[in-house]
């Protein structure tokens, strides 16, 4: 008889948090326009996730993966390494089963050491030291609370986000905003963990939006609609809620951009609202579909049920798939060397320095706002490995019916467009900024001979995006069996 299988993986789950909230006064500013440096708040706390994946049935002592998600920007190289380094230390585990991912909220903290002598500055590494012993003791809850549990998969759509690349008509040129007429790929993936009683262990939220509702009116702390999304789902659920952010090079909030935290917050409630929506289109867990026949009423109806898995659909539920490889991507011609970024760099801060002597206010702003911006491509441009290729690291774990997939940089929203298309039948978890943002933006192919900002400070050349699409495509075929 006919069945609607319920997509689930059944593994091995534990998981942990830590607040990694940093002190108040800490160097604050990620925007160019922003007047501020240091940090005036705390809007709402930064965590620290861990996820610990393990097969059903115990196997290789290497043979699962740990997550952990920041409530943070981006670490630049330098300083994800040293953090990496330490967290291997005091958790034992070798880093090529840690994936440390970001929601990429814009309101954390610039945590780069070259901005020690910027006001604030002195906090950064202070804070930096104190991370790693944070993460290991969230990592060592995940491991306390390490038990069965069953994943079940769920979708659904939320227009909280947009796609924002914007063709300004009257100043004839692309702005980084709001675009009415733009799509994207707005799929909201929630997963619910139960454990074998079917209490809820916790809510995995997959969404493509940019955290980028508060900007450069906003000085405090705040892990933007990430904050309100989890309160909202976890008042509901009694267990931690984990965001992990999917493709959004090109998307971010409808109404973003701002100052006030209160807007962050009902963006946060929007995703949260379309997350617990899904999970209470839920069946329960390891149940499928079953059709059992037509019944005679005053039209012939046709009866489903739901019927607990089978010893052979628990079992495919329970396969553990593990894979991290690299594929090789070109970069971008004409790229700048450090040292001629660094010289850049330094005349503007003279420049900019001279105005304030002169009192020329205005002059001296705009000449902040290119040096931040030099100041960043040198963040970008120094840590590149040498050679004509990037190596651009892909990890992808095969959970049952679903599969993970963990990138790095900040790929377009066509990446998960084309990959849910193409593979409709198989939950994607697709997140992004793993293990750094090395890498930067991925744009399509033909937005590299349009003015965009993330073309301007993107680093590879066109066509990495499709050369890594179709990499991971090659990969879901060989594992489903099931051609793009």
């Amino acid at each position: 008889m006919p069945a609607h299988f319920t997509p689930t993986s059944r593994f091995r789950l534990g998981i942990g948090r830590s607040d990694i909230t940093p002190p108040v006064g800490i160097y604050h500013r990620f925007w160019g326009a922003a007047k501020h440096d240091r940090a005036t708040g705390v809007h709402r706390p930064l965590l620290a996730t861990v996820l610990i994946i393990e097969p059903y049935e115990s196997g290789s002592a290497h043979e699962h993966t740990v997550m952990v998600a920041l409530d943070h920007c981006i670490l630049r190289p330098p300083e994800l390494a040293e953090l990496t380094a330490v967290v291997c230390q005091l958790t034992g585990e070798d880093a090529s089963q840690l994936t440390i991912t970001f929601s990429h909220t814009h309101s954390g903290g610039n945590l780069c050491k070259d901005r020690v002598d910027l006001p604030g500055g002195e906090l950064i590494v202070p804070y930096l030291e104190s991370l790693p012993e944070k993460i290991a003791a969230a990592y060592h809850e995940a491991r306390a609370t390490l038990q069965t549990a069953i994943l079940t998969y769920g979708a659904t759509t939320c227009d909280m986000a947009r796609q924002r690349d914007f063709w300004d008509e009257q100043q004839d040129r692309y702005v980084c905003g709001f675009n009415p007429q733009g799509q994207c790929d707005q799929t909201l993936v929630v997963a619910r963990a139960t454990d074998e009683q079917g209490g809820t262990l916790a809510t995995i939220v997959n969404y493509a939006c940019h955290p980028t509702t508060l900007a450069w009116e906003n000085t405090l702390i705040s892990p933007d609609y990430i904050g309100a999304l989890r309160e909202t789902v976890e008042q509901a659920t009694a267990a931690p809620c984990l965001f992990l952010l999917s493709p959004c090079g090109d998307v971010g909030p409808r109404d973003g951009f701002v100052g006030d935290p209160a807007v962050a917050d009902r963006n946060g409630r929007q995703v949260g609202y379309a997350a617990l929506s899904v999970l209470q289109s839920l069946p329960a867990a390891a149940h499928d579909f079953h059709y059992i026949g037509p019944v005679l009423s005053g039209a012939t109806l046709g009866a489903w049920e739901y019927r607990p898995h089978s010893a052979n659909r628990a079992a495919e539920t329970a396969r553990f798939q593990h894979r991290r490889w690299q594929v090789p991507l070109s970069y971008l011609n004409g790229l700048p060397t450090a040292a001629i970024v660094e010289a850049e760099l330094n005349a503007l801060i003279a420049q900019e320095s001279q105005a304030r002597k002169s009192g020329d206010d205005t002059e001296a702003h705009e000449l902040r706002v290119l040096a931040e911006r030099k100041r960043r491509l040198l963040e970008r441009i120094a840590p590149l490995p040498p050679g004509e290729h990037y190596p651009y690291t892909v990890e992808m774990v095969k959970l049952g019916d679903a599969i993970w997939i963990a990138i790095e940089g900040e790929p377009y929203n066509l990446l998960q467009q084309e990959l849910r298309q193409s593979f409709p039948h198989t939950p994607l978890i697709i997140t992004v900024l793993a293990n750094g943002a090395r890498a930067s933006y991925l744009p399509r192919q033909e937005d590299y001979n349009k003015a965009l900002y993330q073309t301007e400070i993107a680093l590879l050349a066109p066509g990495a995006l499709e050369t890594l699409m179709q990499a991971i495509a090659n990969q879901i075929t060989e594992w489903t069996g099931r051609e793009a």
